[in-house]
């Protein structure tokens, strides 16, 4: 229609081109494998990243809407590939590291994969799936022998230049990026994120009252790049030209922190059980790391126990955020950065509010289902969280028997139960798949979870359903508990006792080494339940 505003394509090589334009000479540091320093800046990585597109059109023959599979830590070649990959038309699909082979040829037949770009440091798992996942091409990164049958990545970087890449627009709609779930039920399932999808995503995670990454920041995505879109930051922060900080294989608490002192960090991202690493750190050595440059420690991927959100702030200065997203979102959902009203009240009910997964981002929409139908935002009705949204996949990839993910009005079942406050605060009681149904009612197994790590004994807790004659259910904790500290099961009954109804407290505790965690540190609980579900029933409860 005559008069309307012009069309403009909202995807990745308008998020390229303004970092390159605007942010020319802002840093990208990457830690390589013998722990030495990277610099360039963007003026440098943005042609690497047009080059790297070029060539794989040009000399291995990849077109649009050809996958590129990346295995690699967080570094700047996989930047590169980040950008470079959806810039010349083709889509970026992250494998995940700590997949078994056998999920990795899966995924990467599913998904149709021609190429595959690995570091070299991770070459002997590539060795046990490359084969059978039948990749056109391998590409190699990093120093040392070339592996058998693989191209130099940057000898296929100087087989081109970045005015070999056609010089067009790409349609939003066309897919850029793809990540698969971790399969904890059934097949892993591919989710695949669109140019639009992208853009609009980082714009909202920079916003004020979302993540609020702007020019001013150093961003470290802990997070890793083959996660859930790496929570969206290698693209939010090309976007408004942030310094990037890629920690590589270097995940421990003190090189975390050195490297936040060394290139003053301002916004980090992780899972609790990085933060919890951090945290046993600072408290082991209390003056040794400056962070005073830290404004923001994103937390995903699993509920985040207000006792450690409290602690940092408390003894460290540190502020935790929290959020919440999936795979099937791009992934980012919420965020719990607390607006006027939540400032107003008590520091203690902020930090009840802190502990909350927060309000939905700009263009996200969230309901609850219970058996009766949508629950009201009463903060007490218990429901399955429903989404809706600019960056919220509608199907998965080629895989019709996830269609029941979805409403017949087109809402996405998240499988995460929750209560909505009336102000719109969402805080996950727990997946639909572990929560504890005793005597017919539920019992959430987050709430006791992270009522048990703040005992001041406990490092870590799981809390699982085990059989139970007379109820049916009845929950059972695993715990961890920190080096040379120690606890009873009555001590821990009642510390939670003032918190929670008599029969929601645990009867039996088992004491571990160790819990096992899934491939993005979330709390294996499948694992657990094979081993106790033996767990003897309670008498009373």
């Amino acid at each position: 229609m005559d008069g309307l505003i012009m069309d403009y394509e909202l995807n990745v090589p308008a998020i390229l081109r303004r970092g390159e334009q605007l942010f020319g000479d802002k840093e990208i540091v990457t830690r390589l494998p013998d722990k030495s320093w990277q610099r360039y800046t963007y003026a440098e990585f943005a042609p690497r990243a047009r080059r790297l597109a070029a060539a794989l059109r040009k000399e291995l023959g990849m077109g649009d809407g050809d996958r590129v599979a990346t295995f690699a830590w967080n570094h700047y070649q996989h930047l590169e590939t980040y950008i470079g990959v959806p810039v010349g038309g083709m889509v970026t699909h992250t494998l995940n590291l700590r997949l078994h082979p056998d999920d990795l040829t899966y995924i990467a037949t599913h998904a149709g994969d021609r190429v595959l770009i690995a570091d070299k440091v991770l070459w002997p798992l590539v060795e046990n799936f490359r084969e059978r996942a039948g990749f056109e091409h391998v590409i190699a990164i990093g120093d040392g022998a070339t592996p058998d049958g693989a191209i130099e990545y940057e000898d296929l970087l100087a087989s081109a230049e970045p005015g070999d890449l056609p010089d067009r627009e790409i349609d939003e709609r066309s897919a850029a990026a793809m990540c698969y779930t971790s399969g904890t039920t059934g097949q892993p399932k591919g989710a695949l994120y669109s140019h639009r999808a992208i853009a609009l995503h980082s714009l909202a995670s920079a916003m004020a009252g979302v993540l609020s990454v702007t020019e001013n920041d150093t961003a470290l995505p802990v997070v890793p790049m083959f996660h859930a879109n790496a929570w969206g930051f290698p693209f939010t922060c090309t976007l408004v030209g942030a310094k990037q900080v890629f920690p590589g294989p270097f995940l421990d608490g003190e090189s975390l922190l050195e490297a936040f002192q060394q290139e003053k960090v301002t916004i980090t991202a992780g899972v609790p059980t990085i933060w919890m690493g951090i945290l046993a750190e600072l408290d082991a050595n209390p003056g040794k790391y400056d962070t005073s440059s830290v404004r923001a420690m994103v937390v995903g991927g699993s509920a985040a126990p207000q006792s450690m959100i409290e602690a940092f702030e408390k003894r460290h200065g540190l502020r935790i955020l929290h959020a919440w997203g999936m795979t099937e979102m791009c992934p980012l959902g919420t965020v719990s950065e607390l607006t006027s009203r939540e400032r107003a009240l008590s520091d203690e009910e902020q930090f009840r509010y802190r502990a909350k997964q927060g309000t939905p981002a700009p263009f996200v929409e969230m309901r609850a289902r219970g058996p009766e139908g949508i629950v009201p935002w009463d903060g007490a009705a218990m429901g399955e969280l429903e989404v809706r949204g600019v960056w919220v996949s509608s199907a998965y990839y080629e895989t019709p028997e996830g269609a029941d993910r979805w409403t017949d009005d087109g809402w996405f079942k998240t499988g995460d139960i929750v209560t909505i406050e009336p102000h719109g605060y969402i805080e996950i009681q727990d997946r639909s798949k572990d929560l504890v149904k005793s005597g017919g009612e539920w019992i959430s197994t987050v709430a006791l979870e992270n009522a048990l790590m703040g005992h001041p004994a406990v490092a870590e807790a799981a809390v699982i359903a085990v059989p139970d004659e007379k109820w049916s259910e009845r929950p059972l904790a695993v715990v961890v508990l920190k080096e040379g500290a120690s606890a009873a099961d009555d001590e821990l009954r009642e510390f939670l006792a003032p918190d929670f109804a008599k029969w929601w407290l645990p009867e039996r505790f088992e004491f571990v080494d160790e819990i096992p965690k899934t491939a993005v540190g979330k709390f294996r609980k499948t694992a657990l339940r094979e081993k106790f579900a033996s767990a003897q029933p309670a008498e009373t409860a």
